[in-house]
């Protein structure tokens, strides 16, 4: 994964980034693994399961912290962040609501100066979030 921003900024090439939400963490609308329903997959993804769920709630806790200081929702401070990595970048979040739509197209709004970088980035460093990104199996079929 890394370098791979930096590849594609120099290649010229667009770069969606998958789930930029934290399938949902970064909502801040997730309280506990008893919000997802029976058949949601992220009942069998590691980051929300356990002690990594515990670790990745305060981890969100923080982002909320930082959004409130900018007046916007974490989702929108996320989806700002994302997009200030580069013009290359176009994540692509997810919803079922139109709310959420209207919400995330806010995050266009959001200008993060540097220092703000900088803080989010303090919070939130690469390969912070607890767990694996996936189940042992999913991890071993996108190995090859």
């Amino acid at each position: 994964e890394e370098g791979v921003l930096q590849a594609c900024e120099r290649l010229g090439v667009g770069f969606v980034p998958y789930s930029p939400l934290g399938r949902g963490f970064l909502t801040g609308a997730i309280k506990s693994p008893a919000d997802f329903a029976a058949d949601d997959y992220r009942r069998t993804n590691p980051r929300f399961q356990g002690e990594n769920f515990a670790r990745n709630l305060a981890l969100v806790g923080k982002v909320k912290a930082l959004a409130d200081e900018k007046g916007c929702t974490p989702a929108q401070l996320a989806l700002a962040w994302v997009l200030a990595q580069g013009p290359h970048i176009v994540p692509i979040p997810g919803t079922r609501r139109i709310r959420n739509l209207e919400e995330n197209l806010g995050a266009l709004e959001v200008r993060l100066e540097d220092a703000d970088l900088e803080a989010i980035e303090a919070v939130f460093p690469a390969g912070t979030a607890a767990g694996a990104r996936y189940t042992e199996a999913m991890m071993q079929l996108s190995r090859g």
